[in-house]
This record gives structure tokens, sequence and C-alpha cells, in this order.
């Protein structure tokens, strides 16, 4: 399986990018391919408004890495795994540029927008997320915000990890070892447990198989 990791912090090196490098080799570990980009070197600038800006051709008329980024390494990928800091209670501004300019190709003015939305459907999503403050709650908007994304496009949310850090690489030091969580999310990421039930949901009465072993 072929996962795409967006690392979107400006700051290289920061704890959000050092997440995703241990998402990226978990994935290694598991026999699964992972490419990573850095969100800085694709996305110039935000979106725009289409009915001025798009093309004649309903091609996006901004000229940057955003196009290959998406319709070739976004839609190839059997899933994505977004790494951010979190800046004012939500993601980054480059993360969430991301996510913004999905519309221009969705919209109904983009010639292919059917054959996106068919290949934008029923990937497995996971975040990576670092933080100064610990207070508990102070992820809930992003992870929120990803939650709905895949609900919205029929995809899976298997899981989000979350360090604590401000120095450059300071997450290393969580007594938590969210490196090591997210190694284990990499790993995992295309086979764990992940549900999303609905009322009608046809579903078994136990969530685990009878000869599963328990953990001591």
């Amino acid at each position: 399986m072929k996962a795409l990791i967006l690392s979107s912090s400006p700051r290289r090196e920061g704890n959000s990018a050092a997440l995703a490098g241990a998402v990226a080799a978990g994935l290694a570990e598991a026999g699964h391919a992972a490419e990573t980009v850095h969100l800085a070197d694709a996305i110039d600038g935000f979106l725009r408004d289409c009915r001025q800006c798009r093309r004649p051709d309903g091609s996006c008329a901004i000229d940057d890495g955003y196009r290959p980024l998406f319709l070739d390494r976004f839609l190839g990928a059997d899933g994505m795994v977004v790494a951010t800091p979190i800046y004012w209670y939500g993601m980054s501004a480059q993360l969430k540029a991301f996510f913004d300019r999905m519309f221009c190709y969705v919209a109904a003015s983009y010639p292919e927008a059917e054959t996106v939305k068919a290949r934008m459907t029923g990937k497995r999503i996971g975040l990576v997320l670092s933080s100064e403050e610990a207070y508990p709650a102070v992820s809930a908007a992003i992870v929120h915000q990803v939650q709905e994304y895949s609900r919205y496009t029929r995809s899976r949310f298997v899981g989000a990890v979350h360090g604590y850090g401000n120095a450059r690489g300071e997450v290393r030091r969580d007594p938590l070892d969210p490196l090591a969580e997210a190694r284990r999310l990499g790993r995992g990421f295309f086979d764990r447990y992940a549900s999303d039930y609905r009322i009608d949901t046809e579903r078994p009465a136990r969530v685990w198989p009878e000869a599963a072993a328990v953990p001591a």
C-alpha cells in the first residue's frame, strides 16, 4: 500500500516533522511505501475566487505545486497522514490551504470533478500533531475537522498522535514517547481497527474474534 505524509509546519525539523518521520518509519517497517511532502514546497497561495481565477478550460490558475501534489500524489495514494503543529488551537495555514484548495478540483466547473471525487473516497486518514500546551482539548478542533473530512469523503480516520514540545525536536523528550506511538500508527496504518458506525450499520456482537490473543 502507499501512504502520502504531509508535513505542514514551515519549520522542517520541528516537532510535528519528527512525528511525521516516525510515521514514515513505521510504514516502511510494515512493508508499505511512504512519501513525505513538505507543504511549504508545494503550496504558495491560498484558495481564491474560482469564478474569477479559473482558466477557460476549467483548470486551476494558481501556478504552484498543488496540482501535481493533489492529482498525482494524493489521489494516487491509498492513505494520507497529515502532520501539523497547533497554531491558535487550529491546524497550520499550509495544511488548511491543502484542504481548501481541493475545492478547485471537486467543483462542477472542473471538467474531471466526478473522477476526482471518486478517487478521493475510501482512503485511510491519520493525524499527528504537536503543541506546547498540554490542555486535554487543545487538539479537539483539528481532530474534529480531520474526522469530519474523513466522514465526508467516505474515508476512514484511523487515529491521532499528539506530542508535546516547543523547542525544535523537544517532542523527543516527551515522557509519553509520542514518537514510538507515531511509529506504531505507521506500522498499523493500513490494518488497524477503526470503526465509524451509523445507526443502520450491520455489525457483529463482538469487536474482536474470540480466538484473538488478549494482551497481558
